[in-house]
């Protein structure tokens, strides 16, 4: 299975919302808080990303917002 890293922040209900679906799916990821290690955030800024969740999946491009859709391609 693919690593999958999620990028998020406190109180980011979109955040809240992809963690708890790819739980549901069984996917096992990393959480980065952004707050709480905030030496990503640049990266991410540098990347193009205006908001979290940023979800980086390994062997594809990165993701922003709480795409279903795509998260549930990771159980296929």
């Amino acid at each position: 299975m693919s690593q999958v890293t999620v990028f998020t922040k406190n109180n980011c209900v979109q955040c809240k919302m992809t963690k708890k679906y790819l739980d549901q799916l069984g996917v096992g990821f990393e959480e980065i808080n952004i707050e709480e290690q905030p030496e990503y955030l640049s990266q991410l800024k540098e990347e193009g990303f205006k908001q979290t969740p940023v979800v980086k999946i390994e062997g594809q491009e990165a993701i922003s917002g709480f795409q279903p859709a795509v998260l549930k391609q990771l159980t296929a």
